[in-house]
Parts: structure tokens; sequence; C-alpha cells
């Protein structure tokens, strides 16, 4: 969900936003010129208790105004993505979990790019809700395992509550007597990923008991 980005807006900010979605509505194409410049015209402060920040979700209000769907606004949206700076790119990110309804996989290319990046901020952006759907499940669990080597919270992922598998509670549980072995910390959220799968979770206690999540 978007948070609503008018109230924070100055007058011009408003101005250029309003001119900006109907500009995309009656061209698409559009969008490419006026993507990149709803930082400067808008603001790039944060909106309070949203996590999200005003070029961000002007960026993704922007995009729920084309006036495409599917394979279309996918490639339009790649374009946008590939040809944008960082946070021109968690823009399109951020759009995908409004526009899910009007994309269906069409946005996956741009999650798997996301995916394949070292930057945290676009592997957390890429496991919204929109990525946590529809992404087939090794590639799901796989993403998940990168998130856990690179340091993103996975509190922050979305999708765990139902496809947290046992597969990939045993991934985690391989990657903790990975890092066990090699003396280093295991990172106390894989947890609530193993304890989903008591037998995984008892296996490994059983022969790292030090490795309890009790103990983290």
């Amino acid at each position: 969900m978007i948070p609503p980005v008018r109230p924070r807006l100055t007058e011009d900010g408003t101005r250029w936003l309003d001119a900006a979605e109907a500009k995309v509505k009656a061209d698409p194409g559009a969008v490419l010129a006026l993507f990149p410049a709803a930082g400067r015209a808008c603001g790039r402060g944060p909106l309070p208790e949203t996590g999200w920040t005003v070029d961000l979700a002007v960026r993704a209000t922007l995009l729920t105004a084309l006036p495409l769907d599917g394979e279309a606004l996918g490639e339009l949206l790649f374009d946008l993505y590939t040809h944008g700076d960082t946070a021109e790119r968690l823009g399109v990110l951020a759009g995908l979990d409004a526009l899910d309804g009007r994309l269906g996989d069409a946005g996956l290319p741009i999650v798997r790019d996301a995916l394949r990046t070292s930057d945290t901020r676009l592997i957390g952006a890429a496991l919204g809700s929109y990525g946590a759907a529809r992404l087939p499940a090794e590639a799901y669990r796989q993403a998940v395992l990168k998130c856990v080597f690179t340091g993103v919270p996975l509190d922050t992922v979305r999708g765990l509550d139902t496809r947290a598998d046992r597969e990939l509670a045993r991934m985690m549980a391989d990657f903790a007597r990975e890092r066990a072995a090699a003396g280093r910390e295991v990172p106390a959220d894989i947890w609530p990923v193993v304890e989903r799968h008591p037998e995984v979770l008892a296996e490994l206690t059983t022969e790292l008991p030090s490795l309890s999540s009790g103990a983290l």
C-alpha cells in the first residue's frame, strides 16, 4: 500500500504531481522523463511512521497512473528500472506491489534483477509482497538465503508466514552449520524459519546444542 503523499507536499509539489499524473495517463512514455524528476519536484524527506520517503511514494503513485497492463506495463517498468539510479529503482520496486493485479508475472524480471545485485536496499525491496507472492518456490528460497548472507533482516521479508517450507528451514540450518564451523555468529532471525519445522530444529540443536534459539 502506497502511503498518502499529497498531505506532505508543498503547493508546488502537489501541482507537479497532479500534472505529472495527467501526463502519464495521456502518454505513458512521459513517465520516462518525469520519474527521475520526482525528488527534485516533490522532495526526498521521510514520510513519518511509514518507512517511505516522499520521492519513493511519488514515484510509486506515478506508476499507478499508467494506463497499461500486463506485458506492456512490465516492459515500461523494466525500462524505468534499468535506466534509473538506486532511488528510481526502489521506486519501481515499490510500485510493483500496488500494480500486482495489473502486472501478473510481467514484473518478475525486475525482481530477479534486483536480487542479483549486492545492494541490500534493492534486495530487500525485491521481496515485497509482489516478489514474495510471484517468485517460484526455489527462487524465493534462494532470495531469502541471500538476505541472510547479505544482512537484510528477515522481518522485512514478505511471505515467510506462508512460504517458509521445510526446504527453506533446511537451508537455514545448513547455513547455521557453516557459520558455526567457521566460528562465526549465526543470525538470530533464521530461528523463526527453522522453528516452523520442529524436526529440522531438533536435528540442528542436537548436532550443535550451543546454537539453540534460546541461547541467542
